[in-house]
Order: C-alpha cells, then sequence, then structure tokens
C-alpha cells in the first residue's frame, strides 16, 4: 500500500486541478450571468460544468486513488452484517426503557438535592 509521502503529483495534475477550478467558477458564473434563461437550461449546464470537472478530476493521481478508495469501501460494505429487523426493533425498545429509566433516576436526585438545599439553608418546607 502506498504512503502519501510515496505517491508524486506531477505537473499536469496542478494543471487538471485549475482547469477543473475555473469549469466549476465557469458554471456558478454562467447561471447567475444567463439568469433570464430558463431554470432548466441553467441548472442543466451548472450540472454539465461539474460533470466535465469531476471528470478532469478523476484523472489526476488524487482522483484515481479515491477511485481506489471507493471500490475498497464498496468491498468492505458488502462484507456488514446488517441486524434483522427484529434485532433493530429490540436494541431500540432497550435503548428508550434505558433513556426513560435514568431520565427518572435523574429527576429524583434533582427532586431530592433541592429539598436538601432548601433544608439546609431554610427555604425549604
Amino acid at each position: 500500500m502506498k504512503s502519501s509521502a510515496e505517491t508524486r503529483t506531477s505537473p499536469f495534475d496542478v494543471v487538471k486541478w485549475i482547469l477543473a477550478v475555473a469549469l466549476m467558477v465557469a458554471g456558478v458564473a454562467g447561471f447567475y450571468l444567463y439568469g433570464d434563461q430558463p431554470l432548466l437550461h441553467r441548472v442543466g449546464g451548472l450540472l454539465a460544468a461539474v460533470a466535465l470537472a469531476a471528470t478532469v478530476l478523476a484523472t489526476t493521481t488524487q482522483g484515481k486513488a479515491l477511485w481506489v478508495f471507493t471500490q475498497g469501501a464498496k468491498q468492505e460494505l458488502r462484507k456488514v452484517v446488517w441486524p434483522t429487523r427484529q434485532e433493530t426493533l429490540q436494541t431500540t425498545l432497550l435503548v428508550v426503557v434505558v433513556v426513560i429509566i435514568v431520565a427518572v433516576f435523574l429527576w429524583l436526585m434533582d427532586l431530592l438535592l433541592l429539598w436538601l438545599v432548601g433544608m439546609i439553608t431554610g427555604h425549604g418546607g
């Protein structure tokens, strides 16, 4: 596995990043510059600029590394054992019951401490 110190950024990658940022800026500027055009056309142009910028970025070293990472994440996601509906409901019910018990306990402790402070200061009764 490559570490971040081993990856080299080529000068072309810098040019591609600048081109991608320029495409994004042009897409946003075009969206507002052509404000008199239908919204569907403006959004389409903006999405086209974003897609073009993403395509340019996908050819960079970082873009390729992101693609490899995404593929690995998809493989790991397939290995996850998801809980059944019954397990999810039981766990949720247990969490709700524990929250209620803790809330009642804290409320009772608050009442007790309020009563004790009132007795100590002479304001209780």
